[in-house]
């Protein structure tokens, strides 16, 4: 995953043969999905970006019919239920007269997930729409039925105006990182270490995130490494806020003064688009994990380890030496499934997220929330076991 990942989704769902593909090419003006008369065209979810006036850059995302049948399809099927968690707005498709449990189904699962969506009645030039059908259908959601003909060049714009009315602001409106923080003038020092697992030539997403979030709010930002931030401070005459990479929290908690507000760049994140107040309830777990217990650790890109890795290397050791036991790590990487069933988990602990959606964060989570697994993020999991949870998270608590 990339940084392109942060920009909202829009997802085209229902059974095979609905117009889904036709509807897409039709909407962004590109040959971006195959259409055949052929059941089954789609086979994985095909994703293309397009702008979109009022919004900004969205990405597409075509899937297989939730219909699709055998080994293979169930397999399909799965994967178009995993891309309608990942969307901010899904189109749920339909045509021939026929909306069933098929239809259903998405609508529940779109309600069950708090994912926007839209009922859109495809291809009425062929088959025409039945008037109670879709008055009926109207009825029970409380929502429009688009009637799309896409011989029609106006039903784009009509498509198009009600995706830009329907997709959450949230999706693509950027909020302010530290905004509610910062006042202008502020002075920000931002703490990068550089190890083995720093990518060459640059810094990381939220590392970059923040330097601007900082000066858009007409702030100055103050970068250094670790090694060099005593002296760096020395020289300052005020600081309002340390924000430092999680990995290096024991030793630049001892450097900077009390009085100085210090947090992480992975709290930063965990309060800008994760479930902080289940964070905040789930990390004082640790404090209670065995060697009898499992713990899934989850990241949101896919990345080369090294053995400075922070979720696979650095963060579990620093559990067993906290716990003084040697619990079980599951790693887990993009949006790919738990090896094991939640129950079987003593808690999770999830990355920053920084090339993810809040959607998508909120998606990955939610089945561990509300099965009553506690959550965690690697920053206030290393903050809490370096003995400075109050101090990293009390900038952002009333």
């Amino acid at each position: 995953m990339t940084g392109n990942e942060l920009k909202p989704r829009i997802g085209i769902f229902g059974r095979r043969n609905q117009g889904k593909s036709t509807l897409i090419n039709f909407i962004t003006g590109q040959e971006i999905a195959i259409v055949s008369d052929e059941a089954g065209t789609t086979t994985d979810p095909v994703r293309k970006t397009m702008e979109i006036k009022g919004v900004g850059p969205v990405v597409w995302v075509d899937t297989a019919g939730i219909d699709d049948q055998g080994d293979l399809g169930a397999m399909r099927v799965k994967k178009t239920m995993q891309a309608l968690a990942q969307v901010n707005l899904a189109l749920i498709i339909f045509s021939e007269n026929n909306f069933s449990s098929f239809e259903e189904n998405l609508v529940k699962e779109c309600s069950a997930k708090n994912i926007s969506y839209l009922l859109v009645y495809s291809k009425t030039d062929i088959n025409k729409p039945d008037d109670s059908l879709v008055a009926s259908i109207e009825e029970r959601y409380g929502r429009k039925v688009y009637r799309i003909n896409t011989a029609d060049t106006q039903c784009r714009d009509i498509m198009l105006e009600a995706i830009r009315q329907n997709l959450p602001q949230t999706a693509y409106v950027k909020q302010s990182l530290l905004g509610d923080v910062l006042q202008p003038g502020s002075v920000v020092v931002l703490v990068t270490p550089i190890d083995s697992a720093a990518p060459e030539g640059r810094l990381i997403l939220p590392q970059v995130q923040l330097i601007r979030d900082v000066l858009d709010n007409d702030s100055v930002a103050v970068v250094c490494k670790e090694t060099e931030l005593a002296a760096q401070l020395a020289r300052m005459e005020h600081v309002d806020l340390v924000v430092t990479d999680s990995q290096a929290f024991k030793y630049v908690s001892q450097v900077v003064p009390q009085e100085i507000p210090l947090t992480s760049f992975s709290i930063v994140l965990a309060r800008h688009k994760g479930p902080f107040e289940s964070y905040l309830a789930g990390t004082p777990t640790i404090a209670s994990i065995t060697g009898g217990d499992r713990i899934a650790m989850l990241e949101s890109c896919t990345h080369r380890a090294t053995c400075e890795d922070i979720g696979r290397v650095k963060l579990p050791n620093l559990i067993r030496k906290f716990t003084c036991s040697e619990p079980q790590f599951d790693f887990v990487s993009g949006f790919n499934e738990l090896p094991r069933p939640l129950a079987e988990y003593k808690m999770v602990i999830q990355c920053g997220g920084c090339v993810v959606t809040g959607q998508q964060l909120e998606s990955r989570l939610r089945p561990a929330i509300e099965a009553g697994v506690p959550v965690s993020n690697y920053g206030m999991a290393i903050a809490y076991m370096t003995g400075i949870f109050d101090r990293a998270v009390k900038v952002f608590r009333s």
